[in-house]
C-alpha cells in the first residue's frame, strides 16, 4: 500500500466521484482508478460501489477510512517532523557538559546556537567526564564537551579541541603560599585538601603526587565547585582546580608547575556515527566561538 493510493481513497470517499476526486488529487482519472484497484485487490475486497450516477463506499470501505485517514494523517506529520529536522526547523539536539566547565562560556556557546539556530532545541545535562564518554557513545547523547587527561587516543570518539586550560592550586587569601604567583607540586605537601569528586585529573594526578612523594590530607569531599571554592575562602583546605573556576572573592589561583597541569576540552562525537544537521550547527558555533578570547585550536588551524 503506497501513501499515494490511500490519498486517492480518501479524495473519492469525500467525492464520491472519481472524475472529481482525479482533479483533485491532480491526477488523470484512469490513474486514479488503477490506484483503487490496486488497493481493493490489497485488501481482497471492493471499496466502492461504482455505478454510473453515484458512487459510495462498499462496507469494507467504511470499516478501512477511519483507519486510512489515520495513516495519511501520521504520514503527513511525520514528513512535515522531517522537513523541520532536516532545515533545523525544529530539531532537538541533546549535549552533554563537564560540569567543571566555567557556566558562562557553555552559556555564550548556546546563545550563539539560539541566535544562529533559533529551530535547534537544545537538551542540556551536566555530569563528569567519564559518565558523559558513556551516554555519548550509548546513544543517550548526540554530542558532549568535555575533557579526559589521557594522552592515549581514543579511536570510538572524534574529539574537536576547544581551549587549553591551566590547572591551578586555589588557596585563600591568607594562606602561606597566597603570595607566591606559582607553586611546585612539592608545595601541596601535607597540605589540607578539598576533593572535588567531578574532577577529570582524579587518579591521573595521584599518580604523579605519588611519585614525587607528595600526600595531602583530603577532609572535605564535594560535587559542587562552587561549594569547594566557599569552602577554600573559608580556608579549610586548597583545591586542584581549572584556572578559569577559580574564580571566587577570597580564593587566589595559583599555577603549578613541576610539572604543570593543563586541560584540553574538546566537542565530541562518536567516530563514525551519522549525526543531524543540528550537530553541524552546533560544531560551527563552537568553532566560531572565542573561548576565553581566543578561537577554538581546530579553526585556528584550518585557517
Amino acid at each position: 500500500m503506497e501513501i499515494s493510493q490511500v490519498r486517492y481513497f480518501l479524495a473519492v470517499a469525500k467525492e464520491l466521484n472519481f472524475t472529481r476526486a482525479a482533479e483533485l488529487c491532480n491526477v488523470t482519472q484512469p490513474a486514479l482508478s488503477r490506484a483503487i484497484k490496486l488497493l481493493e485487490d490489497e485488501f481482497g475486497g471492493a471499496l466502492f460501489h461504482r455505478e454510473r450516477r453515484f458512487t459510495h463506499l462498499t462496507e469494507l470501505g467504511r470499516m478501512v477510512e477511519t483507519y486510512l485517514e489515520g495513516v495519511f494523517e501520521n504520514s503527513r506529520q511525520a514528513k512535515q517532523i522531517a522537513e523541520q529536522y532536516v532545515h533545523l526547523k525544529k530539531t532537538p539536539l541533546r549535549v552533554g557538559i563537564m560540569s567543571t566547565i566555567a557556566p558562562d562560556e557553555i552559556i555564550e556557546l548556546i546563545s550563539s546556537v539560539r541566535t544562529h539556530h533559533p529551530g535547534v532545541e537544545l537538551h542540556l545535562c551536566d555530569a563528569d567526564a567519564p559518565s558523559l564518554r558513556r551516554r555519548l557513545l550509548g546513544g543517550d547523547l548526540e554530542a558532549a564537551i568535555y575533557a579526559l587527561p589521557s594522552n592515549m587516543p581514543d579511536e570510538e570518539v572524534h574529539a574537536l579541541p576547544l581551549f587549553q586550560e591551566q590547572m591551578v592550586m586555589a588557596v585563600h587569601l591568607n594562606h602561606r603560599l597566597a603570595n607566591q604567583r606559582s607553586v611546585r607540586v612539592t608545595d601541596m605537601s601535607n597540605e589540607t585538601y578539598i576533593h572535588r569528586n567531578n574532577c577529570e585529573f582524579a587518579g591521573y594526578a595521584d599518580a604523579i603526587l605519588a611519585e614525587q612523594g607528595v600526600t595531602v590530607s583530603p577532609v572535605y569531599w564535594s560535587d559542587r565547585d562552587d561549594w569547594t571554592l566557599a569552602m577554600i575562602a573559608a580556608g579549610l583546605g586548597f583545591g586542584f582546580m581549572p584556572e578559569h573556576t577559580a574564580k571566587h572573592p577570597g580564593v587566589v589561583p595559583l599555577p603549578i608547575t613541576d610539572p604543570e597541569f593543563w586541560r584540553e576540552v574538546n566537542l565530541v562525537t562518536v567516530r563514525g556515527r551519522r549525526h543531524s544537521p543540528a550537530v553541524g550547527a552546533l560544531v560551527r558555533e563552537a568553532t566560531q566561538k572565542k573561548w576565553f578570547g581566543e578561537r577554538a585550536k581546530a579553526l585556528s588551524a584550518a585557517e
